[in-house]
């Protein structure tokens, strides 16, 4: 499936932060922080325990992106 040139712009270019943004990237971060925090503490360290760090943070990075891509 080809891309349009409109979702390589969105997907490929930098995305000046605009309006509230910002304030949302850091609610979203505080918020997944909490979230690998208590799995950090709850879990024993174990490629499990990695792999769900690793989504936590790849949570994260999509709900910025989302943000940034999409307004």
């Amino acid at each position: 499936m080809a891309l349009s040139s409109q979702e390589m712009e969105a997907r490929f270019t930098y995305h000046t932060p605009k309006g509230d943004q910002v304030d949302r990237y850091q609610v979203l971060r505080d918020k997944v922080r909490e979230l690998a925090e208590l799995i950090d503490e709850s879990c024993p360290d174990s490629r499990e325990k990695s792999l769900a760090m690793t989504n936590v943070e790849q949570a994260c990075m999509w709900a910025n992106a989302a943000i940034a891509r999409r307004e």
